[in-house]
């Protein structure tokens, strides 16, 4: 057949072959593969390839082509190894939506799986493979058999990864047939060592994957010294991929003594001077886990792979560099001893990007010592004028993690106040914080810190935590500070204007502590304050008005027990990793959880994969109009997930708060009240009426007397900002799981829980009831006491598209609540945050 001219061609092909104009242009390519099957004419394999190309993409772009499967076949009888691998890749696609015409592929895959040309008969033999179609597995019994003992490695090499995937069709057919008996014996003496590699990943996967006695025999017989010993005397000849296979496999190897140890490692010694990071980092987890119970040889193993790291961190690319940096940080944290002498290999260069450059700063303050902390405070100082404002700041925190170690405070301490001088927003905001904390573990710098504080004007610090932190220190050293009582009090005058709660609750602490050190100065600033709190729309803020006012009209002496209780240094704040959790991190060397920096079960396992990534079950749930007035089924976790309410570092909070952490921080209703009220029951002074507390005693009226309240105060909450809901609002579980990790956070708070709400939490269901009746749906939940965890969703009544989602924590055990709410509309937000805590305060026992 002659070859067909351009001028016979449909004029649709002259169009982009990623937009064809429509069926007729499919049909078209039909009949052109249709005239050119069997074509031995001279061009012929040329107009082929044009037409091929132009089908693969349009299956590439999503195109359905499968109409055009039978000329395709039709067309691949040929010897031109280019159209026999775009033949491969289009029957490859469609065979195992389309198992009826995959049958149509078999006679012509079988019969180039005996061709000649041995590249031929892998790619057949790689395509029959993967068709994963399971009534055509009897087909690739013979060719896999075949291919196994082909001359050709390559044909080897994709018969071995053959047999892997003809398992995961079908298990059966793969056992009964021997094929793991024929990879062990290729694996053992073949002497290629590609073939090699791919036996062992198959042969690992497949025994792994089963559970028999014989499967349990065969990982044993991979563990085995022979057989360790063998891979090992040949790895110099495996590829990157395969090196990194046989040493994953060796570190699972249980050594029979030392000699057997050393004997891996000299083997393995030249595997460090590697190029490729993975073959090293491999080689260094091997090394690292086989020497864990000998001391003196693990800390040599130490000194022996810092060369390696250092030099595989400033030749590879960024991204690889961090990865590497990502396990030397690791190693620090672990030794930090040993790398102190090597900091200057940690400084940051100017065109590193910022994830290096943050990571390189965590890893300068692990390894600060006595002997090289002036030169890395040095440093980090000068990163504190640097453009890239995020590393600014890192590097100023930097510094004070530095100070808080304990080492050389005094020149620390310098540094830090000369950042107050420098005239930039974000570093006075960073440093405040760190003062703060610095005075907190070292009370006697006080004098030189509020020296210099003092002179920082309250307007010129805008962010919440700067800001929180100085009137922090105004309210702990306003002794110090001959003008703390008159900023507060212009602070107080500005008490709407002030958004952020942790600010406002700061205030009122902080003018309490004023009061009982200065009263003249700070009385009308405390009246003033406790009347703004009061009708504060936030629920803590006016929690902890009414705590303070009913404190005071108790006994003045014992709110000064309270509020100025005797100070006690911070030894260890609550933020360090746990010992726990970096040892399970360092047991998954060369793994994502180091550079996750958290084990791998929070990461990978289903429970533990974040905020409804348990949902796949949840399509059963019935919502909006459907659930009519009965309470939504919400998805439960498992009896023994309670782990899933709080992260580590949560977990460690809430479980290890000691002295150190009351001292100096805010007021927490359940420990005052204990302080307060001795035998008297919490529930009377929190949740007395406001009757009784203007009325109980003289001592109140001299108290609303002396902070100009009078006795008119009222002491309710006051009433949350006018929002509509939707009574039955819709939402799927699909679409709250895409708007929760497309929206950002609008709102988290913490508040505290009555105990009749507490009481109440004994049936989470009656939870569920109760803001089901306020409007507010549960989608979700879980838990077991004392930690219980919810999701909820609401509507707004006027803008049916706006919603609120709302995910809820709940510790019984101290009757403490976070609420994080994600909206549409985030201007709305504080109002549905008051609305749900109004919500929320109003459970009790029905």
């Amino acid at each position: 057949m002659a070859r067909p001219q351009p001028s016979q061609r449909s004029p649709s092909t002259a169009s982009s072959p990623s937009q064809p104009s429509g069926k007729s242009e499919v049909s078209d390519l039909r009949l052109q593969l249709r005239q050119l099957a069997g074509s031995r004419a001279p061009g012929a394999d040329d107009s082929k390839r044009d037409l091929f190309k132009r089908v693969i993409s349009y299956m590439t772009v999503g195109i359905d082509v499968s109409s055009a499967f039978s000329e395709m076949v039709m067309c691949s009888a040929t010897s031109d190894i280019v159209l026999k691998k775009m033949c491969y890749l289009y029957v490859g696609n469609y065979a195992r939506s389309n198992p009826d015409l995959a049958l149509l592929t078999i006679n012509f895959l079988q019969k180039d799986c005996r061709d000649e040309d041995p590249m031929i008969r892998g790619l057949a033999l790689r395509s029959l493979c993967s068709l994963r179609v399971a009534n055509l597995v009897e087909y690739l019994v013979g060719p896999l058999g075949s291919g196994l003992r082909d001359g050709s490695a390559y044909v080897r090499m994709v018969s071995a990864v053959g047999v892997l995937k003809l398992y995961h069709i079908s298990p059966a057919t793969c056992l009964d047939a021997d094929f793991p008996a024929l990879l062990k014996s290729l694996m053992l003496s073949d002497p290629d060592p590609q073939v090699v590699a791919n036996c062992l990943s198959s042969l690992q996967e497949i025994w792994n994957l089963e559970t028999s006695e014989e499967a349990s025999r065969e990982r044993e017989a991979l563990l085995s010294k022979p057989m360790v010993y063998h891979l090992l005397n040949r790895i110099k000849e495996f590829s990157e991929w395969a090196q990194c296979l046989v040493l994953d496999l060796v570190s699972k190897y249980i050594p029979s003594d030392s000699n057997d140890i050393f004997d891996i490692m000299n083997l393995l010694e030249d595997r460090l001077q590697h190029v490729n990071a993975a073959v090293v980092l491999a080689t260094i987890k091997l090394f690292l886990h086989m020497t864990m119970s000998m001391t003196d040889v693990h800390q040599q193993v130490y000194e022996r792979i810092k060369a390696p790291l250092l030099t595989l961190v400033s030749t590879s690319s960024p991204e690889q560099s961090y990865a590497v940096l990502s396990h030397l940080h690791l190693l620090v944290m672990r030794a930090p001893m040993l790398f102190s002498s090597d900091y200057k290999h940690f400084y940051c260069q100017y065109s590193q990007p910022s994830y290096v450059k943050k990571l390189k700063l965590e890893m300068l303050t692990a390894i600060a010592n006595e002997s090289n902390t002036y030169e890395i405070v040095t440093e980090l100082c000068e990163y504190a004028a640097n453009v890239d404002v995020p590393i600014a700041r890192e590097s100023i925190r930097a510094v004070g993690k530095i100070a808080l170690q304990q080492y050389d405070v005094n020149a620390i301490v310098d540094r830090l106040l000369q950042f107050l001088e420098m005239d930039k927003d974000y570093v006075t905001a960073e440093t405040l914080v760190l003062v703060k904390d610095l005075l907190r573990k070292y009370p006697q710098w006080s004098h030189d810190c509020i020296a210099v504080v003092g002179n920082i004007s309250s307007n010129n610090v805008q962010e919440p935590k700067a800001k929180a932190a100085l009137i922090w220190m105004l309210g702990e050293y306003s002794q110090d500070m001959l003008d703390a009582p008159y900023i507060l009090e212009s602070l107080i005058e500005n008490w709407d204007d002030e958004h952020a709660a942790e600010v406002r609750l700061h205030l009122l602490t902080a003018v309490m502590k004023c009061f009982f050190k200065r009263p003249p100065e700070t009385q009308n600033a405390l009246g003033a304050a406790l009347v703004a709190g009061l009708a504060d729309t936030h629920q803590d803020v006016h929690d902890r008005a009414l705590f303070y006012y009913r404190l005071l009209q108790h006994d003045v002496a014992v709110a000064e027990r309270v509020v100025n209780p005797p100070k006690q240094a911070v030894s260890v704040f609550a933020d360090t990793q746990s010992s726990e959790i970096k040892d399970r991190i360092f047991d998954e060397f060369n793994s994502l959880s180091v550079v996750y920096q958290k084990p791998s079960y929070l990461f990978i396992d289903k429970e533990h994969r974040g905020p409804f990534e348990f949902l796949e079950d949840l399509g059963d749930i019935s919502l909006g109009a459907e659930s009519g007035d009965n309470v939504i089924p919400a998805q439960r976790y498992d009896a023994n997930d309670k782990d899933l309410l709080l992260s580590t570092a949560e977990k460690e909070e809430s479980s290890g708060l000691t002295n150190n952490g009351s001292a100096f921080g805010g007021l927490e209703y359940d420990a005052s009240l204990v302080s307060v009220t001795g035998s008297q029951s919490q529930s009377e002074i929190v949740f007395s009426s406001p009757a009784q507390a203007v009325t109980s005693s003289q001592s109140t009226l001299a108290i609303d007397d002396l902070l100009g309240l009078g006795v008119t105060v009222d002491l309710e909450p006051p009433q949350p900002p006018s929002l509509m809901l939707n009574p039955k609002p819709v939402l799927d579980p699909a679409t709250f799981q895409r708007k929760w990790g497309q929206l950002q956070f609008s709102s988290s708070q913490e508040c505290s829980l009555s105990p009749q709400g507490v009481a109440a939490l004994t049936t989470p269901q009656a939870l569920l009831r109760h803001m089901q009746s306020h409007s507010i749906q549960c989608i979700a939940s879980g838990g077991q006491a004392p930690n219980f965890k919810f999701f909820f969703f609401a509507q707004r009544a006027d803008e049916p598209s706006s919603f609120f989602l709302v995910e809820c924590l709940i510790n019984t055990s101290t009757a403490k609540t976070q609420i994080k709410i994600k909206a549409d509309d985030s201007s709305v937000s504080e109002a549905f945050s008051a609305l749900f805590q109004s919500a929320l305060s109003k459970l009790s026992v029905s």
